[in-house]
């Protein structure tokens, strides 16, 4: 695990743009193809227009990104809170962006249906090769959930790879979601996170003592790459940064 701190989030959005630019290219350069599996929310949405800007767009060749989501609200993919139509918005329609090289959720199906249906597509898409993302993108709750591994769902539990429905009984509502053990099973895995109001849920993930079932994001680590953070000094300022690793 590894900490990039940054005094603004401008900064911290500039820094994992060129981290997301130099992962994305190595991952070309060795096999020919880059695998990424996006967040939503607001922080992310500014990742992905700057990635969309003439800063960023011809640094990658994006024929190449194979663009997946981590987590999905049961939501038409038209609805102002899809996922899918924030992340097609800010990036793949500036960036024209296949529509051959973005695996959406169906979440026109019933939550369980959705989330077999997109765990199959992720099979048949690595095929015979390890079912490994090459970058997995994830936030942070204020409630220390990530992608849509809350605070007391089934989802939690789980040991194989896959992609589950995901009840929130205290919201009525459903989620569809990498599990865990996907997500840890990607080469890279980078959080982004910034804001006063994160620091304590950065905090409990990364110093307090495992309980995954109140910080559902202890769950997260790579198990053969590498988890890196990036903050802003606000969402770090309840770390004790000396006895981690981190860069300032």
């Amino acid at each position: 695990m590894k900490l990039n701190i940054f005094q603004t989030p401008d900064e911290v959005i500039e820094g994992i743009a060129q981290y997301f630019v130099e992962t994305a290219n190595a991952a070309i350069q060795a096999r020919g193809k880059f695998s990424v599996a996006l967040s939503g929310g607001s922080s992310p949405k500014k990742l992905y227009e700057l990635l969309a800007s003439t800063t960023y767009a011809d640094s990658i060749d994006w024929t190449k990104v194979y663009f997946f989501f981590g987590d999905e609200r049961n939501v038409p993919q038209n609805d102002p809170e899809s996922n899918y139509l924030m992340a097609k918005n800010a990036l793949f329609l500036p960036l024209y962006i296949e529509p051959s090289n973005i695996f959406a959720v169906d979440t026109s199906l019933t939550p369980n249906e959705a989330a077999q249906k997109y765990a199959e597509q992720i099979a048949e898409f690595f095929d015979d090769e390890e079912m490994s993302f090459d970058l997995v993108l994830l936030g942070l709750g204020d409630d220390a959930h990530t992608a849509s591994l809350f605070p007391h769902t089934e989802a939690l539990h789980d040991v194989t790879p896959s992609v589950k429905a995901n009840f929130l009984p205290n919201k009525n509502i459903w989620r569809i979601t990498m599990n865990a053990p996907l997500i840890n099973d990607a080469k890279n895995i980078a959080f982004l996170v910034y804001g006063e109001s994160k620091a304590e849920a950065v905090h409990h993930c990364l110093e307090d003592e495992e309980n995954i079932e109140e910080y559902p994001s202890q769950l997260i680590d790579s198990i053969a790459g590498e988890t890196v953070w990036f903050l802003d000094d606000a969402a770090a300022a309840n770390l004790d940064v000396d006895d981690l690793d981190a860069e300032e």
